[in-house]
């Protein structure tokens, strides 16, 4: 009996159609712990599959919309995130756990329940009214896609960044949709300003492995093609290439790298795989159920970068890792940069010269106003 034997005594977890998560594990919060086993009465699909999960959106009204953070490792401190959870179903996204706080599960239910903040302009329009704001740029779609399936039918992006466009107010945004196109007529114009930026992720150019890393996100070569219909429309972008996950998308940096930079991106990062909570269990689940025959060797070179652990949350070293291998991983993803001219200028310093701070805007609850 092998390792994964151990692991599985019944048999490793099956992949479901469309979905990147092979488990709906239960959040951390939860008091009373369920466990699912295939006794053989579920039915499936006459392929085999297992039953299809539906995803179903819910409206919520967020009573805040900005978020800030101190840590060192970020280079942005405000961020805007429409959406909670996430259809796109990457099984290494890192928002997972955030799921556990509404009191679901960081697996299937996180791709499949979505809460879209339907008041996100409103509120955001009267941030920027407050006679304490501070304008600085705001990161969107950091947390969860904010051009995720459902934003074609709520545009609630749309409707935050005409907020952003009509006061000059800087962001940046982050995606693994093409959907961003469709608002380039808005973001053409504050690029000539300065006011904007773009990054696509791509992990790999390998359409089977994206197919299940990423199940429902563009396909890696429609998310190229949106680096040059963003590029030629004068808007900076730059390629993400996280997570970098060993042995699985780190054969692709340099490729992923060299495409990008042909698509007319003029900048590029990268972070290693991060398992926070319950995404470390989830993506052993999918390892299992995808890549049986190198799952071992997998983590095993994920702990060597995370000092003997599945995850260290440590500043220093949560984004690259640490050891020979991040340091050779470092040296290749420098001298690939270098060799492509990516990086050769500055990013990430936006005009804030053209904010208008909105007239005050009425309070959404008439209450307020008694204070």
């Amino acid at each position: 009996m092998d390792d994964r034997d151990a692991e599985y005594p019944i048999a490793p977890p099956t992949p479901l159609k469309g979905r990147g998560a092979v488990t709906n594990l239960q959040g951390r919060y939860e008091l009373d712990q369920r466990e699912a086993v295939d006794d053989g009465w579920v039915s499936a699909s006459e392929d085999g599959a297992r039953p299809s999960f539906k995803t179903q959106v819910f409206e919520e009204r967020a009573r805040s919309i900005l978020t800030r953070n101190t840590s060192p490792d970020i280079p942005f401190s405000v961020s805007l995130n429409p959406y909670r959870g996430c259809e796109h179903g990457c099984i290494y996204c890192f928002a997972r756990p955030t799921h556990s706080y509404l009191g679901l599960s960081p697996g299937l239910d996180f791709e499949s329940r979505i809460y879209a903040k339907v008041n996100a302009p409103e509120l955001l329009q009267r941030e920027l009214s407050k006679r304490s704001y501070l304008p600085e740029p705001i990161a969107l779609g950091v947390n969860t896609d904010a051009y995720q399936p459902i934003e074609r039918e709520l545009r609630l992006t749309r409707r935050v960044i005409e907020v952003l466009h009509d006061y000059g107010h800087p962001f940046a945004a982050i995606t693994k949709s093409s959907l961003i196109e469709r608002d380039i007529d808005l973001l053409a114009p504050m690029a000539q300003q300065g006011q904007v930026m773009a990054a696509v992720t791509i992990t790999t150019l390998d359409v089977e492995i994206a197919r299940t890393l990423e199940p429902r996100a563009a396909t890696p070569m429609r998310r190229l093609r949106t680096i040059r219909t963003l590029s030629e429309a004068g808007i900076p972008v730059g390629v993400s290439v996280a997570p970098v996950i060993p042995f699985v998308t780190e054969p692709d940096l340099e490729r992923v790298l060299e495409a990008c930079a042909e698509a007319g991106a003029t900048s590029a990062s990268y972070i290693v795989l991060r398992l926070p909570w319950e995404v470390a269990p989830l993506f052993k689940d999918w390892l299992a159920a995808h890549f049986p025959q190198r799952a071992e060797r997998v983590m095993a070179r994920v702990r060597d970068m995370r000092g003997g652990k599945d995850y260290d949350s440590s500043f220093a070293h949560r984004m690259k890792g640490e050891g020979a291998w991040a340091e050779l991983l470092k040296q290749r993803f420098a001298k690939a940069v270098k060799r492509l001219g990516l990086n050769a200028r500055q990013h990430g310093i936006l005009d804030m010269s053209h904010f208008q701070k909105p007239a005050t805007a009425e309070p959404l609850n008439p209450q307020l106003s008694l204070f």
